[in-house]
Parts: structure tokens; C-alpha cells; sequence
């Protein structure tokens, strides 16, 4: 029965990861359905945001598929704050293989690429402990400080990375172009962090 679970477990995790994988192409193409209820979810979800207004444009989207959930709100966001930042440090590295960069340049974009990259693991560790768990029982409120405390470090190495990107001798346009990437990184990682607390707090 262990290994039943245990299999079981891996098999969530993987659709999980195609789903963040695949959440930014489907939203293109998936047309936000206004579905009242689920909406109005949404809605007063959002407001416990920092990004009240880019959270409900992003998850409005997917508020037929949420269904007033807010283990599975948690779990998009999570899942979408995955995807995004796994796509910046894909940008970054091909970034700095361009040439004419500049030595301090060169010095964020390793950082910057670094950070993220830890920020995926501990992204991609919370999408699993989410999908592994459900509400109640007594390690409940364990797993979600677990998950509580790497969504906040993955929140932390967004700041370091922007962190490394000040300074005089960084191009403006070149800092421009990266930050842009990380902001929107961080502003998901936010908005997931906030519901991670929220579905943590629907459960004490």
C-alpha cells in the first residue's frame, strides 16, 4: 500500500508540473469565462494580494477550473510562479551568452540565474508537499510551513537577484530588460505566497 502511495504521489506531481508547464500557452488561448461565484472568488482573493489588480487579471482565467477552491487557487499560483520563473531563467541564460556584455553585467546575470534557480526548487518542492497533502490531519499545519517557508525564500532570491542589478556601471537598458522579468517573477511569487497563507490559515 506505501508503494500504491507513493506511486500515486509521483503521478500528481507530474501533472502538476505539465500544468504549470503548459498554463501560460492555454491562457491565450482559454477565454476568461465569467462564471459569478467563482469570480467573485477570485475577486476577494485577490485583494489579499500586494498585486490586486495583475492577480485577478491572471487567475480570473482559470476561475471556472478553481472552482472556489483555495487549495486549488494555492496550487495555480504556485504552479504559474513555477513556470514564469523557470521561463526568466531561460531568458537569463541565453542572455549571457551573448557577447559585449560587460563584467559587471555578466557578474548579475550569474547571480540572478543562481537565485532563480534555487527559487525553482523551492517551487517546484511546495507544488509537490501541496499535491501530496490534503486539508486536516495532524501534519497538516507542518506541511504548510514547510511550504510557507520556501515560497518566502524563493520571494527572497527574487530580491537578490534584482539586488545585484544596481549599481552605475549596469547599462539602464540592460537593467531594465532583466528587472522586467524578475518583477513579474516576484509579483506571482507574491500573489502565491498570499495564498498559500490563505488556504494555511482556512485549516488552523
Amino acid at each position: 500500500m506505501a508503494a500504491a502511495g507513493s506511486y500515486f504521489s509521483i503521478i500528481a506531481l507530474i501533472i502538476l508540473i505539465q500544468l504549470a508547464t503548459n498554463l501560460n500557452s492555454c491562457s491565450a488561448a482559454t477565454p476568461i469565462r465569467h462564471s459569478g461565484r467563482n469570480t467573485r472568488f477570485i475577486r476577494t482573493s485577490c485583494r489579499t494580494t500586494l498585486q490586486p489588480s495583475l492577480c485577478f487579471v491572471t487567475f480570473s482565467r482559470y476561475a471556472t477550473r478553481i472552482r472556489g477552491s483555495p487549495r486549488l487557487l494555492a496550487t495555480t499560483a504556485l504552479s504559474l510562479a513555477f513556470n514564469t520563473t523557470r521561463f526568466a531563467t531561460k531568458s537569463m541564460i541565453t542572455l549571457s551568452k551573448r557577447h559585449g556584455l560587460k563584467r559587471r553585467e555578466a557578474a548579475a546575470l550569474r547571480v540572478c540565474v543562481e537565485e532563480l534557480g534555487d527559487s525553482i526548487d523551492e517551487l517546484k518542492d511546495s507544488i509537490g508537499k501541496l499535491s501530496r497533502h490534503g486539508a486536516g490531519g495532524s501534519t497538516f499545519g507542518r506541511q504548510m510551513s514547510d511550504i510557507q517557508t520556501w515560497v518566502s525564500a524563493a520571494l527572497t532570491d527574487d530580491d537578490t537577484c534584482m539586488d545585484g542589478l544596481s549599481g552605475k556601471s549596469i547599462n539602464r537598458k540592460f537593467r531594465s530588460r532583466v528587472r522586467r522579468r524578475v518583477v513579474k517573477v516576484a509579483h506571482l511569487t507574491s500573489i502565491a505566497l498570499a495564498f498559500v497563507n490563505r488556504y494555511a490559515a482556512t485549516h488552523k
